[in-house]
């Protein structure tokens, strides 16, 4: 698989695995808040109201069923996909079984504003581990593509169906839901850059002896001149 020979493979397995732990790990801390939840949370706290499942059963049999839609849309999972079908809901419970709601208005707050931090942080690792899109985000980006609609358009249409029908059925929204989604993309934004594992090796420059000439020197160059030139 592509994925694998793309170079750098233990970092970019270590930053995927910890990226959805912690995303995993995120959600717990956000549905222990109880101030609201992102809206395909809201969707899996509304199924899970009515099922005899935990939390993280729901959240991998939902990733498991949007991956199925992948099909008509072309779409080819990586394994980041898979991994993020079932990494993600088993670290959610785990979280859940150890965390519990604190009672202060103060500390629930708290709870759910490094919720939010935590779920963009960890969103920005396993994204930038570079190996595929989660469930959720590929069946956007597979309505775009076959549709031509925008991705604004999609996205927000997808969220909007998912946080309606999560709350009909008795998911939790509240400030939490409106926070996370005015917060959540600036946070991704700042962080995914710096996580994203540059998987071009450098190629070694040549050493002069070996192409039995002095190294040619350039007029207003300096060390270190092309890495910052490279870097700005």
């Amino acid at each position: 698989m592509a994925q694998l020979r793309a170079g750098r493979l233990p970092r970019r397995l270590v930053q995927l695995y910890a990226g959805l732990t912690l995303y995993g790990v995120s959600m717990a801390m956000m549905i222990r808040a109880e101030l609201g939840l992102d809206p395909w949370d809201v969707f899996h706290y509304g199924v899970a109201r009515h099922v005899e499942f935990s939390f993280g059963t729901i959240v991998i049999v939902v990733g498991a069923l949007v991956l199925l839609l992948w099909v008509p849309l072309r779409q080819w999972p990586g394994v980041g996909t898979v991994s993020n079908v079932f990494v993600i809901g088993l670290a959610t419970d785990a979280a859940l079984a150890l965390m519990s709601p604190p009672d202060a208005l103060w500390a629930r707050v708290l709870l759910l504003g490094g919720g939010i931090v935590l779920n963009g942080l960890a969103g920005a690792m396993y994204i930038g581990s570079q190996f595929g899109a989660g469930p959720r985000d590929g069946l956007m980006t597979g309505l775009v593509r076959r549709t031509g609609l925008s991705v604004r358009l999609v996205r927000t249409s997808l969220e909007l169906a998912v946080l309606v029908i999560g709350w009909l059925l008795g998911g939790v929204v509240g400030v939490g839901t409106v926070l996370y989604a005015v917060l959540i993309g600036p946070i991704v934004h700042v962080l995914l850059p710096r996580l994203t594992v540059d998987l071009e090796e450098p190629e070694p420059a040549p050493h002069p002896a070996a192409a039995g000439a002095p190294a040619p020197v350039q007029s207003g160059s300096a060390p270190g001149s092309a890495l910052s030139a490279a870097t700005s």
